[in-house]
């Protein structure tokens, strides 16, 4: 008896044989190579990773145990909320006010067409209309993880597209987190849908996002001036990097747990953290602006600089305002989180979405292409969400085409109102001729073969601000006080529409645990052999299709644009226009 309490007080200190050490080095390393790999062909190291967990787990080869698998899956999503926690960090305030409009409606369309769509199923397969509810629900989520994974790797996240894409995957986030608690409580065929069900999740997430809001703007905006207003009398020690780590890891951890407790997502919660942080940075890099500004007024400047005026910073030049060593989150981030996460836990994520596809009961003629014919509805249900960013020329013979797309148009005109009210005041007086240009513009005609109209460019907004006057054949844009926060009316060409379009396709985590929940509750119910129903087997195929074509897709197009950005650098033509900026 005193040995079984001596043994149970405490784990025993056993030495690994050397053949778990080899197995778990060689599953890392593995890992990492498939990453780097597959980032330099196609960009998207995620697929090898996925690859390597369906083999090495218990879908293949069965070399991790159980008890190995639900602590890598454990590690891995610590490594997904550091990564939504970093996209936030990426992503600024001022650039999700201006694309929030737009971002909403991709979200709604990408989880309103993959859920009208999955009533197919009826005819597919003969599911009920409950395993079609279940399965759109599945298929209405985007993976936060892939999706964030896809924008860094191709360099995107900080860019216009980079922002509605990522806010429009936390949108899908949020209600596919919704879909997991109505999942959870809808059980059998013969159970009822409470309204407190569908409400709690909804109106949980919304008084989040109040509450941060109002926490921001009341309490930490005001100590924030004050502590800035007397920052010259702040300890040394407080502006130090670890200072700064240790106070902005207490902001993630915090909002990650209050909103898990009060029934919310931690994924959206870690990325409102990063957002929080980001806008915090914002303020304190407009203190400095405005006292390197109000200083540099205040001095009287020498019409010939000399040698020790070299370098000085000034109001034109906004990147060189700021103190280098100021501890941002993003400087914060990259010293002391990015290592461990891109080498060890965000592989073991996406190694645990592998372990999570049952390939050995896949492989049914009968299963396999209703898979594929489902995976394509639900990619073509998310790729038409590329269509907000698409504007046509049209002709007097499809009136009928451009009253449906007005909806796109309107709110695209809304997400630039405010943007062009603020250029207007600030544009340059127009000449007779360019005023003359002025409705043609208006309308969207163009000679494009494409049919796409262009918009302004980054060699057009160069040659603007050196204050050259443009032809006579092209129409004049209005110029903006800050262009990086207004919407273009349209493409430069059809690549942002088709990256946004194929980025929101990957479903992944949030995909496999709607379905694995439905499962659970017995939505999908085995057939008369016992093995797993072939509802849930075609949702698994769709799941895992969307997942790994998604991302090659992505990076293919990216790396062509890339090519395209490097022939035409001298013409400073941009292939993704304002939408790259």
């Amino acid at each position: 008896m005193a040995g079984n309490d001596a043994s149970s007080a405490a784990l025993p200190y056993q030495e690994p044989s050397i053949a778990t050490l080899l197995n778990l080095s060689g599953f890392l390393l593995a890992l990492n190579l498939a990453r780097v790999a597959l980032d330099r062909l196609l960009s998207c190291g995620l697929i090898g990773q996925v690859l390597l967990g369906v083999l090495w787990g218990t879908p293949g080869a069965r070399w991790l145990d159980r008890n190995t698998e639900s602590v890598i899956q454990q590690l891995g999503y610590l490594g997904l909320i550091l990564l939504v926690y970093e996209g936030g960090l990426s992503t600024a305030v001022r650039s999700i006010r201006a694309n929030g409009l737009l971002s909403l409606a991709v979200a709604l369309t990408g989880i309103g067409t993959p859920m009208g769509l999955s009533f197919v199923l009826k005819a597919l397969t003969a599911a009920s209309s409950r395993q079609a509810f279940a399965a759109g629900a599945a298929l209405s989520a985007t993976s936060l993880g892939t999706t964030f994974t896809i924008l860094s790797t191709t360099g995107l996240v900080a860019t216009r597209l980079g922002s509605v894409t990522t806010t429009a995957a936390v949108l899908d986030d949020v209600i596919g987190l919704v879909m997991v608690q109505i999942i959870t409580n809808l059980g059998g065929e013969g159970s009822r849908i409470r309204v407190g069900t569908v409400l709690r999740p909804i109106g949980v997430s919304v008084a989040f996002v109040l509450g941060l809001f109002l926490l921001a703007a009341g309490c930490l905006r005001p100590v924030l001036a004050r502590v800035l207003a007397i920052k010259d009398k702040v300890p040394s020690s407080l502006k130090t990097q670890q200072w700064a780590f240790l106070a902005q890891t207490l902001c993630l951890v915090g909002i990650v747990a209050g909103a898990s407790y009060a029934g919310a997502s931690s994924l959206f919660a870690a990325y409102l953290a990063g957002l929080l942080v980001s806008w915090v940075d914002g303020c304190v890099a407009e203190d400095q602006q405005s006292q390197h500004g109000a200083r540099t007024v205040s001095e009287a400047e020498p019409e010939e600089p000399g040698p020790s005026d070299r370098g000085r910073r000034t109001p034109e030049n906004p990147s060189s305002i700021g103190d280098e060593e100021t501890p941002t989150g993003e400087r914060v981030y990259e010293q002391y989180y990015r290592e461990p996460v891109n080498r060890i836990l965000l592989p073991l994520f996406f190694a645990s979405i592998g372990f999570s596809i049952p390939v050995t009961e896949m492989f049914q003629w009968e299963v396999v292409w209703r898979g594929i014919v489902y995976a394509l509805l639900m990619a073509l249900g998310k790729m038409i969400t590329g269509l907000w960013l698409v504007r046509l020329s049209l002709g007097p013979g499809l009136k009928v085409v451009g009253t449906l797309t007005r909806p796109f148009a309107l709110v695209r005109l809304r997400c630039m109102s405010k943007a062009t009210d603020c250029g207007k005041q600030e544009e340059p007086p127009k000449s007779s001729e360019s005023q003359h240009a002025a409705p043609d513009a208006a309308t969207g005609s163009s000679a494009s073969t494409t049919g796409i109209t262009e918009t302004t460019t980054n060699g057009e907004a160069s040659r603007r601000t050196l204050g050259r006057e443009e032809p006579k054949n092209e129409s004049p844009q209005p110029s903006t006080a800050t262009p990086t926060l207004s919407l273009p009316p349209k493409p430069q060409t059809l690549y942002p529409p088709c990256i946004l379009g194929l980025a929101m396709v990957a479903r992944g985590e949030v995909g496999y645990l709607i379905a694995s929940l439905a499962q659970s509750q017995g939505l999908f119910a085995r057939d008369e052999s016992g093995d797993t129903s072939h509802v849930y087997l075609i949702i698994i195929w769709a799941i895992s299709l969307c997942t790994l074509v998604g991302p090659v897709a992505v990076g293919t197009l990216v790396r062509r644009v890339r090519t395209l950005q490097q022939a035409r650098a001298d013409s400073g033509v941009d292939p993704l226009g304002a939408w790259g900026i």
